[in-house]
Parts: C-alpha cells; structure tokens; sequence
C-alpha cells in the first residue's frame, strides 16, 4: 500500500481551506436570509446564488484547496479536467435542490431534516466525484465504515446549520451557521480522505491530465469574482428587517386609505362640510 500525505504543507492546507468552506457557506447563507423575506422569482434567484457560492465556493473550491495537500510517495497524481468540472456542477445542483426545498417548504424539522440531507448527499457526491477524477498509477479503494461516517457527518452537520440559519435570526447566527457548514465540509472531506486506499501499480502508465497546483490560479480569480460579486449585490439589497418594514409600513398607508375610502368616515381635519351649507 502507498504511503499518503494529507498535509505536505503543514496546518497550511487544512486551514485554507476551512477558511473558504466558512467564506462561501457565510455567503451563501446571506443569500439564504434574503430569500426568507422575499417571494416568487426573487426568492429563486436568491436561492441560486446561495448553492453557486455554497457548492462552488464553499464545497468545491475547499476540496482542491485541501487537495493541494494531498500527495503519495512515489506517483504523480493528475486529474481528469472534465470529470472536475463535473463535480463543481453536481455540488452547485444538488445543494440548489436542497435549498430550493427549504426556500419554498417552510421552516418545519421535516423540511429542514429534507434540506440537511440533500445538502449533505451534495456534499458527499461533490468529494467523490472530485475523487474519481484523479488519475494515478495505482488502484484506489475506500474503507466502507469511513465513508458511511463521511456521510453521516456531511448530513448531520449540513442539516445543523439550516437548522441553526432558519431558526436564529441574526448576522451572528448566520455566522454561526456558515462555521457549523464549514466543519460539515472539512470533516466530511478528510474522512472521506482517510477511507482511501491506495495501492501502487508500476505497470501502469504514467498519469495524464491537470495537476492539482493548475486549478490554484483559476480557483484564486474564481473565489475573488464570485465573492465580491456577490457581496456588492448583498449589500445593495435590502435585508430582510427592511424588507418586513417596509411591507408593514405599506399595510398600516393601504389601512389607513381603507378607512378614509369607508362610507361614514369622519371628514378629514378642515375640509368643507356640504352639510352645513345652506341655501340663501
């Protein structure tokens, strides 16, 4: 069996990449709160914008930050570009099913345990798939116990801060959330790491495609387009404390109209009274 470094640079990788899982599930929860206090087409614009900066950035940036960590004694290790774009899109999707449950299921245990799940499985589907684009001159096999474990807390993690975001309002508890996702992500994916087997086969040709260090530039313009994109358009939109004033504002001017409007209103303050007008 090969020897497999998860850590080549130190606490540098694990860190990173725990810091981008966080940056892209805050982001993405943001999203989450705007989508709360707003309906119909808007509501599912703010979801989408939620799964591309929780499974684009949150999940699939941090797996090849955390990747660039990841090396065995003795073979290079390539990845299949098109395979790894793929699980980019399957992480984007599946999360956007599971939000898209919870945006427009309610805020019940039901739809949040639902949600938690999806999410989850989007997590899992979007590390194994990204596993399965890498190519090396060996044969690659999983612990089964690591992996239900990886899901188990990809699910249960996931579902924690929905839970968490849907139930305490707040900047701070959607900070908390974004933290609890990020654990979800990191833990589940270097539990899905330590399931791997590898063993090496010198018969084997030498691997093609793209190495991990290829995606470090595209991924670094990726993070800063899609992040600051997305927290201009955050900060030009209203919140949802204002969205719900403002809507309570506007019922108490239409309340107000419909009294005026009613028959046998009081006159309003120094109006002429046609009643005490008398003829010459």
């Amino acid at each position: 069996m090969a020897h497999v470094h998860h850590f080549s640079y130190g606490p540098l990788t694990p860190v990173s990449a725990y810091v981008m899982s966080f940056v892209g599930s805050f982001l993405g929860l943001l999203c989450m709160t705007r989508a709360r206090a707003s309906t119909g087409r808007s509501r599912a614009s703010w979801l989408s914008l939620a799964a591309l900066a929780i499974g684009g950035t949150g999940i699939w940036v941090m797996h090849f930050i955390a990747m660039l960590g990841f090396s065995v004694s003795g073979m290079p290790i390539r990845y299949n570009v098109p395979v790894t774009l793929l699980s980019c899109l399957t992480a984007v999707v599946v999360v956007a099913v599971g939000l898209f449950i919870l945006g427009f299921g309610g805020s019940g245990p039901g739809v949040i345990v639902t949600g938690g799940l999806v999410m989850g499985i989007g997590v899992v589907s979007m590390h194994y798939s990204g596993m399965a684009a890498m190519n090396m001159s060996g044969d690659i096999g999983y612990q089964p116990a690591l992996v239900a474990l990886s899901v188990v807390i990809a699910v249960v993690a996931a579902t924690a801060a929905l839970w968490f975001c849907v139930r305490v309002k707040g900047l701070w508890a959607t900070c908390g959330a974004a933290l609890i996702m990020g654990v979800a992500v990191t833990g589940m994916h270097y539990t899905g790491m330590a399931a791997m087997r590898i063993t090496m086969d010198p018969a084997m040709p030498a691997p093609s495609g793209a190495t991990a260090s290829d995606f470090l530039i595209p991924l670094i313009g990726g993070i800063a387009v899609v992040s600051i994109t997305l927290l201009i358009i955050i900060a030009m939109a209203p919140s949802e404390d204002e969205i719900r004033a403002d809507a309570e504002f506007q019922q108490r001017i239409a309340a107000r109209q419909a009294e005026a409007a009613a028959p046998g209103a009081p006159a309003t303050p120094g109006a002429p009274e046609a009643s005490r007008t008398r003829p010459p």
